[in-house]
This record gives C-alpha cells, structure tokens and sequence, in this order.
C-alpha cells in the first residue's frame, strides 16, 4: 500500500516499484521516489498537481507532510479528487541525511543537462516524470508546489519563492497561501533552474518553492505550525477549492542583485547566522572576492536571503532583495 512505497523510499530501497487502488481512484510508481495517484472521478476544480519533496535530503518536514496526505488516503479519510504526482527528490541523500551526495540538486532542472553523476541523473529522470504528468492530464490546470525548510532562521519562517519567468502568479494563489500561514513572498528576478522554476518555465505551471521553516531531523520538525499548509494540500488532493485570505497578510520581497563566489578567498562580510530577510543599510559592505572587489549596499536597504559562503565557484552565495507592498 502507501506506506510501502514511503517506507521504502526512506528505507533505500529503490527497486520498489507500487500499484494498487484507492477508494476513490489508484496509485502507481513508476520509479523509486515518485508516485501517481490517479482518481476515478475528478471533480471540477481540480488541478494537475505535484507535490515534491527532498530536493535536499536533509529537509524532512515536507516528507512528513507528504507522509500525512498518504495515511490519510490510506485510511479513507481524505478522498482522491484530482490527479497528483508526489514526489521525493534526493533519495540517497534522504537516506543518508544528507543536503546532497556531490552536486545541489536544485540547480539542474534545465532541459539539455549534459552533467553526469548521481544528481544530474535524477535530476533527468524527473523532468521526464513531470513532462509525462503534465502531457497526460493536459486538460487540468498544472500546479507545482516544491517543499523545502531553510538551513537558517528567518524573520519570515515560512515563506514562497516566485520563480522568474513568462508565466504570470494568478491572483486566487496569493489568497490560497495567505490562508496557509505563509508569511511572505520573495520574487525572483531571473531563471535560476530549481524544480519549481522548471514547471512555470516549460509547463506554464502556478509553481513555487516552498520554504516551512527550519531543517530539522525526522520527529523534530514543528507540524503544528504547518497544518494551515497542510489544509491547502489536502484540498488539492481532494480537487476542492481551498481555503483563501487576503495576500496583503503577506510581506512581498522582489530580489534585485545576488551575490555570486568566484574566487577561493571570497567571503560575507556578516555572520552567516543572521536570519533570512535581514535588512542591511545603504553604504553596509556585504561581500569581498579578490575576482570582483566588495558590494555594498547602495539606495535603498537589502535584505539578505540564503547566505552561503561556501557554495562552489561559480555559484550563488546570496540573494537580495527590496520590500515591496506590490500584489500582482
């Protein structure tokens, strides 16, 4: 049943392949790390949905969320009304607790990927499963929600990432994770090649990344502060409008510059425990790299989001980002 399949995610075994029914529909892997669940009858607002997790092993609660949504359609007390894709990302980092065994993950969701590895691999492997999710349920509005938890503390624990590009946010999204709890937005300004922005970008999708507080292990995550999340997730799954609020309930962020390393010697010029959406003053220093000298703040204060000295060259070590009162 459903819990074979995530008991055998979680336990490495990914030569399990599922299938069986539901009271309301059926379910099938086909492959380890991402099941379909496929209903009878959709109801009329359904969407195309998929909920991923593990993108990062070592981000748990999202695992126990999707864990919640699969007792509860096992037991029958929560029906299966639109066509939903679940998915677990990293699972060899899952399993050893792990961010990522040797590349991040989420910085390869691009079509034409020649990396080879482990992650690239998987990274291959589930682009074709949301193509072949989305191509066969063509007639349901597609929707992608990625869930994540920060390495860091945040003024703002629970908070979405708007990928960049053509496809604009519908409104009714704003009220959905306003009445989820979330309690701001952060709009990005260019691709960045996440597993979110890899739906909006090739699919058209309402897709986001989500943030629900704090890394944590298995059992210590805060669920309690995530139920009105898991209320939206649950409707989804049941093909039903979900719950709605007023999206000025929100803090909106837009990012405006990031901060990549590009040398050996580069480094923040601020403690990296500061939480998310830390807000610093113009003329404040906030990098050095002997490639490309110090940035500092100019005109308007930045806050600072997924501070990072230590990613590989090349990559992002921050973004920043303005305040912005603006719902679009």
């Amino acid at each position: 049943m459903l819990n074979d399949w995530l008991d055998a995610a979680l336990g490495g075994d990914e030569t399990s392949v599922l299938s069986g029914n539901l009271p309301l529909g059926r379910y099938y892997s086909p492959a380890p790390g991402i099941l379909e669940l496929i209903p009878t009858q959709p109801r009329p607002d359904a969407h195309a949905c998929i909920i991923s997790a593990a993108i990062h092993g070592n981000e748990t609660a999202p695992v126990e969320l999707v864990g919640e949504l699969l007792a509860g359609l096992e037991a029958g007390t929560l029906s299966l009304g639109a066509p939903v894709l679940i998915i677990l990302g990293n699972l060899t980092a899952l399993v050893n607790n792990e961010r990522f065994i040797t590349t991040n993950l989420n910085r390869l969701f691009k079509r034409g990927l020649e990396d080879v590895g482990e992650e690239p691999n998987r990274a291959r492997e589930l682009m074709a499963a949301v193509d072949t999710f989305y191509q066969s349920h063509v007639g349901f509005p597609a929707l992608h929600y990625d869930l994540h938890t920060a390495i860091r503390e945040s003024r703002y624990p629970r908070f979405v990432v708007e990928p960049f590009a053509e496809t604009p946010t519908q409104p009714e999204q704003w009220q959905w994770l306003a009445a989820a709890d979330i309690q701001a937005v952060l709009r990005q300004h260019q691709p960045s090649w996440t597993f979110s922005h890899y739906s909006r970008h090739y699919h058209g999708a309402q897709s986001f990344t989500l943030e629900l507080g704090r890394v944590a292990p298995f059992g210590d995550n805060d669920l309690q502060s995530l139920q009105p999340f898991l209320g939206l997730l649950k409707a989804l799954v049941k093909g039903e409008p979900p719950a709605t609020a007023d999206p000025q309930s929100m803090a909106f962020f837009q990012v405006t510059h990031e901060i990549r390393r590009h040398s050996v010697d580069f480094q923040l010029c601020f403690s990296e425990a500061i939480p998310n959406f830390t807000a610093f003053p113009p003329g404040a220093c906030l990098a050095w790299d002997s490639a490309t000298g110090e940035f500092r703040v100019e005109g308007a204060p930045l806050h600072v989001v997924f501070p990072n000295a230590r990613v590989a060259l090349g990559e992002r070590a921050a973004l920043l980002a303005t305040s912005t009162t603006k719902v679009e």
